[in-house]
């Protein structure tokens, strides 16, 4: 087995604790889910874990070391999901009211997705916090330290997918209760859009 079951149980035990934290992934759910119902916000989600697959492969390919060499591409990328946040929140301010499960129907699965993919894409520090976090629980001695790599992105990618679905399936609800006039709905996207504004500004302003 190329990771020992006392590091396993170390990795699970810090996994799980940064995973139930709230950070970026949660709101980006918290937002979708607010907006658009569960379902929307579980699309998110899984979009979300598809970008973290993505950066976990980078990472495997050693773009983060480039990144952390090289600050104005860090920037580039961090400065463009910003953006595309505060696009994410203009159109969710723009959008008509009405019935908030109304228009959560309306935007496809696969859109919640894409967003969730490039949200995740679009920022450079969850490459640099793998980079960061997973190698100190790799153990070259057992072997196959790529396969070492994979399987622990891939717990923690799985346990904050897992616990992001909690998050959306929760506040969908929420919204399926509370979003039954106008001016809920009105409420509801402008609490969705500030949690996408915020979420860019921490994007933008956080230091690597």
């Amino acid at each position: 087995m190329p990771i020992n079951t006392t590091d396993l149980l170390v990795f699970l035990t810090a996994a799980l604790t940064l995973n139930l934290t709230p950070g970026n992934d949660m709101m980006y759910v918290l937002g979708q889910s607010i907006k658009g119902g569960a379902r929307s916000g579980i699309a998110a989600s899984f979009g979300i874990a598809t970008g973290s697959f993505i950066h976990l492969v980078l990472v495997a390919l050693g773009i983060a070391v480039v990144l952390t060499q090289y600050p104005a591409i860090f920037d580039a990328i961090r400065w463009a999901g910003a953006a595309y946040l505060v696009w994410i929140a203009y159109k969710t301010l723009t959008t008509p009211i009405g019935n908030l499960q109304t228009e959560g129907r309306q935007r496809s699965l696969f859109a919640a997705w894409r967003d969730g993919v490039l949200v995740n894409v679009f920022n450079p520090k969850t490459i640099i916090f793998m980079f960061a976090f997973l190698p100190p629980f790799i153990r070259p001695e057992n072997g196959a330290p790529l396969m070492q790599l994979f399987i622990l992105g891939m717990i923690f990618n799985i346990g904050g997918t897992a616990i992001n679905c909690l998050v959306a399936a929760f506040a969908g609800k929420i919204g399926e209760m509370l979003a039954q006039s106008r001016t809920i709905a009105r409420v509801f996207s402008l609490l969705s859009a500030s949690l996408f504004l915020i979420l860019a500004a921490r994007m933008a302003f956080e230091r690597r």
